[in-house]
């Protein structure tokens, strides 16, 4: 089963106001996002208690992906207390992910 958690409009603020979280958009008719699902699934199980691993569908929700400026998916952002920290375009590595969340 995956740790990566699914989030919405109506539960992102609060699942990313404190602490550190990886969001990827993605969709499910995207060919890059799949590829990247079983690597989040890892670096979700690697980074229990000290991060949280989300995904959030731009097609559910559009607005999220309006505000974080999502033109190519997947696009991943690593936020600390809700404020952007790092971010990436396409797949990425364990290890890219790992580093970029454990340096926020």
């Amino acid at each position: 089963m995956s740790q990566v958690k699914e989030l919405g409009q109506d539960t992102f603020a609060e699942a990313t106001a404190k602490g550190v979280v990886l969001v990827d958009f993605w969709a499910p008719w995207c060919g890059p996002c799949k590829m990247l699902l079983p690597i989040l699934d890892q670096v979700a199980a690697e980074l229990e208690g000290e991060a949280l691993v989300c995904k959030v569908n731009v097609d559910e929700s559009k607005e999220l992906a309006a505000q974080f400026a999502v033109r190519n998916i997947p696009a991943l952002f690593v936020l600390k207390d809700g404020e952007i920290v790092n971010q990436f375009v396409g797949v990425q590595t364990k290890a890219k992910l790992l580093d970029a969340v454990r340096n926020a």
